[in-house]
This record gives structure tokens, sequence and C-alpha cells, in this order.
């Protein structure tokens, strides 16, 4: 009996971690989440506000998907890893396949044996009259004629001849894995590595209060020297900036710059649909070193490059401009206005008491000023009258526009803001300064939403003879005054009582139906039908009761241009459809008014721009590896493509008189190109002269 014992190599952590990170399948499955990455990054748009992620995915999901940072794939740490290992894995590729494939470049293979031709699918061999010396010197010719390197080595039965041609073919696998190699290594030198690998092992902590930049300690500043780094700057008119923030996580770091920016003039095209056509910042460049100072006009594609540093022009904003506005009572009788002065991005706290009526406590948040809106707007009346009951607030999609016509206007200025109450609820307000005219009545345009996620609800309040709402707001305020409805009603009894006819009925219904309407709105006039009539006669009833309604209405408009002292309402004409239709909207305004979630209406009175120019500044010693990466990829994928890998061997040994001549030929790929020279080396290779042709 025999036994047999078998010796394995024993297996070990190291090594066989070794060749899976150095295997082509590993390397392939790098790429392939890299690619599915990119085109997750390519499809959802990157580093938009949190809040446009949560409406479209919902919370769930957004918390799901935060945890893998697709909102920012190229910057995530998985990202990161991944491209970290590619590195690593091409990178052993390389060094475990490069000295190969140049040894193997580099050799003729001249130590081929004579017997060895025989397996060559295609060879010739044939007999010649030619010594083997002249064989030998016309082959050489031969070979070196259609361009193969030629080495000879000399056997004591013949010579062979060992030629080459398009061995360069494996520089194109070097150069492509070399590039792989490059471009993940130049990415991740302009990725947020370098800053993340300050905060976690330099001391850096991102600032996550407000407070002034130079307030700032120095862990939240990175150095003067930082490697790479992507950072935003915003530039008003007339002022300079020489750092940038850089956004970690949450927070942020100050960059500072080598240099000193100055916006001197912003300029700005439009197209015909009101949006930016060309954007161009005139700056001015000191540096801090020289004290050398230049002008540049920095464009979309048009950037600075200074120092190492690239300034882009990314975006325009408000640069603080100061705006006036005129605020009016929404609650009580109080008619008096007042005056806000302020500034965009910045915050006032408005008085607990307006006009003497006491409030809650706001804060205005101004947020923005527009100094240009060109839309689409419906046309048509406010149709507050036609809509059954609790449609009140005329929604305007978009930016104050309805059903969209083929017709743009430039509707003027717009001032943005928020009002924040005790609580710290707030809603986001739009107001247009100029009245807009729709279906030929002026109205001002008072938009409101809780959130950015929202489209606009517009109140159309009808301006009056000099473009405020003015009259309307002194209508809302004898409105809300029990004696003015009191007396408006004693007037509407006085005018339609029929004979005979109960009068304490009538003023009853007169004065039920207008403080309802004053407290509540149609709403509540809906509410208060359905209520105490009949299903079949809700229609008929509302039908009386907006007449009585738009009736006593007339009376309270007209009671309240008494005592401003305003000419009396027309009977007739022109003038009694134009005061008609203002009434009719101002109805539909007021009830609209019951659910206006301010107590406050804040409009544009007037304004000073001031612009501002937002850049991304950013050193990106990367690209350069990125483009020699590309360029390397592109060498690479031309070699192994269009350069083919050819070789010859020919042995020519003496035969009485003449010489034996065996030739064979290969190549990589067996393509009907190499068929075709195959055919012409064998004709040229059997016909002495043919070379010579």
């Amino acid at each position: 009996m025999t036994s047999t014992v078998s010796r394995t190599t024993p297996r070990s952590l190291p090594r066989d971690l070794f060749e899976l990170l150095g295997s082509m399948r590993f390397a392939i499955s790098l790429l392939m989440f890299i690619c599915v990455a990119s085109l997750v990054g390519t499809v959802l748009p990157q580093n938009r506000p949190a809040g446009n992620y949560i409406d479209q995915f919902g919370p769930f999901w957004y918390e799901v998907f935060d945890k893998f940072s697709i909102w920012h794939v190229y910057n995530s740490w998985w990202f990161l890893v991944i491209m970290g290992f590619l590195v690593v894995s091409t990178s052993i590729c390389l060094i475990r396949n490069a000295p190969k494939m140049l040894r193997d470049a580099a050799s003729f293979r001249e130590h081929v044996r004579e017997s060895s031709l025989r397996a060559f699918p295609d060879r010739v061999q044939m007999t010649s009259a030619e010594s083997p010396q002249a064989a030998q010197g016309r082959l050489q010719a031969l070979l070196r004629q259609q361009g193969y390197a030629v080495r000879q080595r000399q056997d004591p039965g013949g010579v062979l001849l060992a030629a080459k041609k398009g061995s360069s073919n494996r520089l194109g696998y070097i150069c492509a894995h070399a590039s792989l190699i490059i471009i993940c290594v130049g990415g991740l030198m302009d990725s947020e590595l370098p800053v993340r690998l300050q905060v976690m092992f330099g001391g850096k902590q991102p600032i996550t209060e407000n407070m002034l930049i130079a307030d700032v300690p120095p862990s939240g500043r990175l150095p003067l020297a930082n490697p790479s780094f992507r950072a935003n700057v915003l530039v008003p008119e007339g002022a300079e900036r020489n750092t940038a923030l850089v956004m970690v996580g949450d927070g942020v770091l100050v960059q500072p710059l080598p240099f000193t920016l100055k916006l001197k003039k912003f300029d700005v095209e439009y197209y015909s649909t009101g949006m930016p056509s060309r954007f161009a910042s005139h700056v001015e460049v000191t540096d801090p070193d020289d004290g050398h100072t230049f002008e540049r006009v920095i464009e979309v594609n048009e950037p600075l490059r200074y120092k190492g540093v690239t300034v882009y022009q990314s975006n325009l904003d408000d640069g603080g401009s100061k705006v006036t506005l005129t605020g009016y009572p929404l609650r009580g009788a109080a008619e008096q206005t007042f005056s806000v002065q302020g500034t965009v991005g910045e915050s006032n706290d408005l008085s607990a008491s307006v006009a003497g009526q006491p409030t809650e406590s706001l804060k205005l948040n101004i947020t923005a000023l527009r100094p240009i809106n060109v839309e689409d707007i419906t046309s048509g009346d406010p149709q507050a009258g036609k809509q059954s009951f609790g449609e009140h607030v005329a929604a305007v999609t978009g930016s104050a526009a309805g059903r969209k016509n083929d017709h743009l206007r430039n509707l003027g200025p717009t001032i943005e803001y928020q009002l924040v109450d005790a609580a710290g609820q707030s809603n986001e307000y739009r107001v247009y300064m100029l009245p807009v005219d729709l279906n030929g009545l002026p109205v001002i345009l008072a938009g409101v939403r809780q959130n950015a996620s929202q489209n606009y609800a517009y109140l159309r309040i009808p301006a009056d003879a000099n473009g405020s709402p003015g009259e309307f707001m002194k209508l809302r305020a004898a409105l809300a005054d029990p004696a003015v409805r009191a007396e408006a009603v004693r007037r509407f009894v006085e005018r339609n009582l029929p004979p005979g006819a109960d009068r304490q009925a009538l003023t009853g219904a007169a004065s039920r139906g207008l403080d309802t309407f004053a407290s509540g709105g149609l709403r509540a006039l809906s509410e208060l039908l359905q209520a105490s009539t009949e299903p079949a006669d809700v229609e008929r009833a509302a039908s009386v009761v907006l007449r009585l309604l738009n009736s006593t209405l007339y009376d309270v408009r007209a009671i309240m241009r008494e005592r401003e002292h305003l000419p009396a309402l027309p009977e007739a004409g022109p003038e009694a459809e134009a005061a008609a239709m203002w009434q009719q909207a101002a109805m539909g305004a007021l009830s609209d008014l019951t659910i206006y979630p301010a107590p406050i209406l804040l409009t544009l009175n007037d304004f000073h721009q001031v612009q501002a120019s937002g850049f991304q500044v950013s050193r990106t010693p990367g690209k350069n590896a990125v483009y020699l990466g590309c360029l390397l990829l592109i060498v690479g994928i031309f070699a192994m493509f269009y350069i083919r890998d050819r070789r010859i061997w020919i042995w020519i040994k003496p035969q009485g008189a003449g010489s034996e001549i065996q030739a064979a030929m290969t190549s990589q790929k067996r393509t009907l190109d190499f068929s075709q020279e195959f055919e012409r080396f064998r004709a040229a290779l059997t016909d002495p002269f043919r070379g010579e042709r």
C-alpha cells in the first residue's frame, strides 16, 4: 500500500486580499459602481436645498437617501472610497502586468524552434535556388521595406529571422490603465477629500452659527495654501472680499483668498421673457503681496484665473437693496398707514401696535427685490362673484400667471418678505409695486404662500385713481366699523324698503348679512345660508343675499368717501360701470382678507437697488492630472484598437546548391486585414522580384 501526501500552499489573508485587489473582475465591478453613481448624479440635480428633495421624495425616502448622500454623489464618502479602491486595484494590475508587457513588446521571440513554425496556421514552406546568404539578405530587405524590425539568430543548421511590427500596442494597455489611475487621483484631489481630511485630522471645525467672518476662530479657517477647494463668495456692488465660504455638511469653513476681489460694476441683459441673457462682473483685483491692481470682466464661461485660483461667474443676487415700504393694517377699524425702511436680506422688528391698534409681535424679513417681472397673466374678471362660496383667493399659477396666454408683459418691481409671529410661524409674501391691468381693471397683486415649494395665491386688490390700495384700505376700515355698517344698513333700508314691508325684518336681514360678511367673508355667508335655508332654496337665497350685500357695501363705500371728502359715486354712464367693476373686485378682496394670514399688508413705495455677483472660486490642481489622464486614455485606446502586433519568423536552411525557406506569420487578432497582409507577404516571399516592384 502506498500513500500520497499532497502539499498545498497555505492560504494567507494578505495574499488573498492582494489577489482580490489586483483582479480585473474587482476593478470592473468598481468601475460599474462608479458608472451607476455617475448616472444618479447626472439624472438627479445635485446640491439643491433639502426642502426640494423632501418635496420630491417625501420625508421617509429623503432620510433613506440622505444616508447615502445622493444629493452630492461625487463628494459622498462611499463614492470617494470606491474611487480610492479603484486607484489601488488598477495600480496593482499595472504594477503586476506592465513589466511583462514591456518585456514582451521588446522581445523578438527569436528562440522559436523550427518545428514550432509548422503549428502556425499562416505559414509558408518553399525551396529557392538562391544561396542561404542571398535569401537572407533579400528577405531582411523585404521585411524592413514592410516596416518590420528584424533580428537574426545564427544556428548550426541555418538562420532564423525574427521580425515584429506594432509591438507598441502593448503601451496602449499601459496608457489606458495609467489614465484611469491618473484621472481618479485628479478627481480625488479636486473633491472635498482634502478639506475633509483637515476636518478629521487637522482640527478644523465647520461654523454652524451666524457670526461675522472677522470673529471666526482659527479652527473655522482653512489655510491660505489649501491645496484644493471649491468655495462661494457674494460680492455686492462697491464692496470687496478676500475670503470665501466652503460648505462642509451643515456648516461652513472660511477660505482666505490670495487676492482681494472688488465688484465695481455689474451688467445684466435680459431676454424678452425676462430671463437674464448675459451678466458680467467688472471687478478689480488687488494682490496684497505687492499691491498690484488690475481690472477684469468676468462672465459665464469667461472666468478669471490668478495665482492658481479660478473665479467663475456663478449667479446674480441682491446685494442689500434699500427699500421703503408702506404698511396697511388689515384688522380692526384702523386705517392709518405706516412706513418701514428696510434692507433686503435683513430683519426688522415691527412695532407691537400698528396705528394705535394692539397687534401681535411681528418680525419682518425682507427676502428679495425683483425690479423686472416679465410674465403671462390671466385676463378677465377677478371671478369673485362667479365662484362658489369658499373659493375666495384667486390662485395665479406661477408668478401671477393663471391661464397663460401668448402675451408677455413686464409687470414691474415686486417685493418679497416674510412675517414671523411670536411663535416663530411665518408665511412668505410677494407684492407687486405697480397695478396690473386685468380685463380693464387695475389691481394690486398680493401673493402669499407657506413655503417655497408652493405657488403663490394672490389677492386682487382694486387700485384707486392714484394706483395704490389706499381707497380699498379705507373701505376695509369703514366696513370694520360697526357704526358705519349700521348707517349703511339704514341708508339701504330707506332706499329699498317697499311700501307696507316690515322695516325691522329688512334691517335685521341686511345687518346680519353685512356683519357676517365683515367678520367672515363670503365663506361665513355661505355657512349661514346652508344652516338656515332649505337645500333646494340655497341658490335662490344666495342670489338675493349677494344683491343685498352689494347694495349695502355700496353704501359703506359712499359713507367712506363722504368722510374722506371724496367726490360722490357716479350714478350712471361709463364712470358708474367702472365704479361697479371696482366694487365687485373689492368685495372679492374683502372676502379674501378674512383668510389672509397677516394682520398687515406691506407694499413697495420706493427702492434703491444694489446688485451683487455670486462667484465660485476654486483651486483645482487635479484638473491638470485629469487632462493628462484623458490624453493617455485617448492614446491608449487608439493604440489598442488601431495598432496591431504582427510577428514573422523565417527559417533559412541550405539545401543542395539552394536553400529551404520556412516562414510563419501571426497576430493578436486574426482579422481580414491580417489575412490580406499575409497573402501579400506570401506572394512577396515566393516571388523574388515582387518586393522590388
